[in-house]
Order: structure tokens, then sequence, then C-alpha cells
């Protein structure tokens, strides 16, 4: 799968960045037992964070491909996490998606369909998950998106 799955984000025009470094005082992924948690992940395009609030300055489409966006950092830390061995993921279990919102904004399942499409995309069945969509009224680096995950991997 590990082969296949790059092959399919060169097919959708993507290429797997590095792994994000953390921003923070914490660590990008953590492993218990059979599922590995992968700390939230921002939104970056061409080396900056994708920042702003959905409904005000940004759109749905900015925001669905922000969204995209830390679904592609998401496989980028499973990668490292897995030292390259995409074939160990045995099932996305569950996306959290922050969405900087206005208060008046109420297409956060919207906005999370970029990383849950994606996820479906590059990993087939095993890629449907369980979800949450929620807004929120800021994100760290002024970021429009956050994506954190927990996944099922083969030990």
């Amino acid at each position: 799968m590990s082969s296949t799955i790059l092959a399919k984000l060169a097919d959708l025009g993507l290429t797997l960045p590095e792994a994000a470094a953390p921003v923070a005082a914490y660590v990008p992924t953590v492993t218990v037992g059979e599922l590995l948690h992968v700390s939230g992940q921002l939104p970056f395009r061409d080396g900056q964070v994708m920042t702003g609030r959905l409904g005000e300055e940004r759109d749905l489409g900015f925001g669905q491909e922000a969204a995209r966006r830390c679904g592609l950092m998401l496989v980028a830390q499973l990668h490292k996490a897995l030292d390259g061995d995409l074939d160990r993921v045995v099932r996305v279990v569950k996306l959290g998606v922050f969405v900087n919102s206005a208060p008046t904004f109420t297409d956060q399942p919207k906005v999370a369909n970029g990383a849950s499409e994606l996820m479906q995309a590059l990993f087939g069945e095993a890629g449907r998950h369980a979800r949450s969509a929620v807004g929120v009224a800021a994100l760290p680096l002024g970021a429009a998106v956050e994506v954190d995950a927990v996944v099922e991997i083969r030990i």
C-alpha cells in the first residue's frame, strides 16, 4: 500500500510534504497498542500556514483546500511514524476537524470533507472514518483549519 498510496498522491497531483515539527510542548504521534494518535495538523501551502476565519475573509472552498492540506500532513506524519511503511495502516478510525469560524458560519462538515475525501481517495474503504467537525473561535498560528486523527495500524 505504501507505494500505492504514494502513487495515488501523484495521480491526485499531490506530493507528500515533510512531516511538520511540533509548534509547542507535544509530540506529533503516539502509539498505544494498535492505535496511532496523530496530533492536530495545520494546513500548509507553499511553506506557509493557510490562515483566516471561514465565513469572514475566507470562503468554503478555501476551507476545504485547507482541510485537504491538513489531511496531507496527517499522511506525512503517518509515513514518518511508520518508518515509511504505509502498508501498516489498517484503518483511519476517526478525524477531528476544527474550523476557524465566524459565529454565523455553519458549514464545518463541508469543510471537513476536504480531509475526509482525501483519506478515502488514498486508503479506499480503510479511509472511511468516524468524524467530528466543529467551529472554533481561533486556531494556532491563525490557521483556518486543524485536523487530528486516530488510525489503526499493524504492529
